[in-house]
C-alpha cells in the first residue's frame, strides 16, 4: 500500500511540471459583418472547433443586425423608427440605456437621436444629401436624448419624426455581446475585433495583447492596413472614431459623418481620430465618437474629469502635420510608428 502511494506521488510530481509548462493553443477565424470584417483569436483550452464556433458567432451577429441595423428594413430599430408597434428587445434596451449614460457624461456630444440629421447630410442607408439651411431648425426639433424615454419596456418618442441611429455605438456593443458569449463558454483568453473595435481578455501565451491603431489617412478603409501606433493591453476594450473613412467632398469641402447634435452640422475641428480605452467596447465606441464632436481641447478637458478612460488622439497642426496626444497612464503601453 505504501509503495503504491509513493508511486502515485512520484507520478504526480513528474506530471506537474509538464502541465505547468504546457503552452496554450490559440485558434482563430475571420469573417464579414456590418459592412466590415471581424477577427477572433482565442485560447482553445476547451477544444472548441473554430468552424463550429464561427457558425455560432455569425448567428449571434445576424440576430444583432436584425435588432440594431438601419440597413435591415425588418430590424427592430427600423420598425421603431417607422413607428410600428414593436417592443424593443434586450439589445435595443441595453444600447439605449448605455447611450443615455454616454450622452449625459459628454454633455450631449453623443446622441443617438441624430438620425434625421445623419440622413439629411447624406450618410447611412439612404446616402443622399438633402440638408439645407431652411431645414435645419425643423430637424433640430427632432434631436435630443430627452425626447425619447424607456417606459414599461417601451421606447416612447415625443415626436413620431424622431429617428434613432445607433451606428456610433453598435459596433462596439456587438464586440461586447460576443465577449459575453465567450465568457459563458469558459474561454479565459481571447481577442474579439469588429471593424477595428476591439476587446481583449487575459493574455496571449503570457504576453499582453497587441492592438493596432490605424493612421487617419483618407480612404484608409481596411483596419490594420496602415498603422499609426500599437497598444498593449489586457482585460480592456479599445475603439477608434475618425473622419477618414466615412466622409464625402462637395465643392471642395469635406463633410464628416460625425454630426454635432448641438449645431446640426458635421463636426469640424483639428481632431482626426480618437482612440479610447475603457472597460467595455460600447462605452469606448460612444466616447470616441463624442470626442470627435468635442474636438481636441474639450476632449482633453473631458479626460481630466474622467480618468477611467485612456486615450490616444491624433490631430493636425496649423501646417497640416499629424500630431498626437497620449494620456499619461497609456504612454508606457503604446509605441508609435516612425513612418
Amino acid at each position: 500500500m505504501i509503495n503504491k502511494l509513493l508511486s502515485a506521488l512520484l507520478l504526480l510530481a513528474l506530471l506537474a511540471p509538464a502541465c505547468k509548462n504546457k503552452k496554450p493553443v490559440f485558434a482563430n477565424f475571420t469573417g464579414f459583418t456590418q459592412g466590415t470584417t471581424y477577427s477572433i483569436v482565442y485560447d482553445n483550452n476547451k477544444n472548441i472547433d473554430p468552424v463550429e464556433l464561427r457558425v455560432k458567432v455569425e448567428n449571434i451577429l445576424h440576430d444583432f443586425d436584425m435588432s440594431l441595423s438601419l440597413y435591415q428594413d425588418s430590424s427592430v430599430i427600423s420598425k421603431i423608427n417607422r413607428n410600428e408597434e414593436v417592443l424593443p428587445d434586450s439589445f435595443i434596451t441595453e444600447v439605449f440605456i448605455k447611450s443615455a449614460l454616454i450622452s449625459e457624461m459628454t454633455a450631449g456630444a453623443f446622441d443617438i437621436t441624430v438620425g434625421p440629421l445623419v440622413k439629411a447630410w447624406g450618410f447611412g442607408p439612404d446616402a443622399h444629401k438633402s440638408f439645407t439651411e431652411s431645414k435645419r431648425d425643423s430637424l433640430m426639433k427632432l434631436v435630443g436624448m430627452g425626447k425619447v424615454s424607456l417606459i414599461s419596456e417601451r421606447l416612447i418618442k415625443s415626436d413620431p419624426g424622431i429617428n434613432l441611429d445607433v451606428n456610433a455605438i453598435a459596433q462596439g456593443y456587438s464586440v461586447d455581446i460576443l465577449c459575453r458569449y465567450f465568457d459563458n463558454l469558459g474561454i479565459l483568453n481571447y481577442l474579439v475585433e469588429i471593424g477595428g473595435e476591439v476587446r481583449a481578455k487575459g493574455n496571449k501565451a503570457g504576453a499582453l495583447w497587441r492592438i493596432g491603431i490605424d493612421k487617419p489617412e483618407d480612404n484608409n478603409m481596411s483596419p490594420g492596413q496602415t498603422l499609426q501606433a500599437i497598444v498593449k493591453m489586457a482585460d480592456k476594450a479599445l475603439a477608434t472614431s475618425g473622419n477618414y473613412r466615412k466622409f464625402y467632398i462637395e465643392d471642395g469641402i469635406k463633410y464628416s459623418h460625425e454630426i454635432d447634435p448641438k449645431t446640426g452640422y458635421p463636426a469640424k475641428n483639428t481632431l482626426l481620430s480618437a482612440t479610447i480605452i475603457a472597460d467595455d467596447c460600447a462605452l469606448a465606441d460612444g466616447i470616441a465618437t463624442a470626442c470627435m464632436v468635442m474636438g481636441k481641447e474639450k476632449t482633453i478637458e473631458f479626460l481630466c474629469i474622467h480618468p477611467e478612460f485612456e486615450a490616444y488622439l491624433i490631430y493636425s497642426d496649423a501646417n497640416g502635420n499629424f500630431k498626437t496626444w497620449i494620456s499619461e497612464n497609456l504612454k508606457k503601453y503604446i509605441s508609435e510608428s516612425e513612418n
